[in-house]
């Protein structure tokens, strides 16, 4: 048995809410990237289309 033991102390409750954090700008580099991505995204969905309209049999 031990001689002594240890309390879990818990940390002191918070009493106001916290402050939202801003949000940064977004830089321009990830901007540019969004957009590459985003026409990327549209153009194989497009290629997508494309392929099932010449998929399906012909009667």
């Amino acid at each position: 048995m031990p001689a002594f033991t240890f309390e879990k102390i818990s940390p002191p409750a918070r009493r106001s809410p916290a402050a939202p954090v801003p949000k940064k700008p977004r830089s321009v580099i990830s901007q540019v990237i969004d957009r590459i991505a985003e026409r990327r995204a549209k153009r194989s969905l497009q290629h997508e289309r494309a392929l099932r309209r010449d998929d399906k049999p012909s009667e």
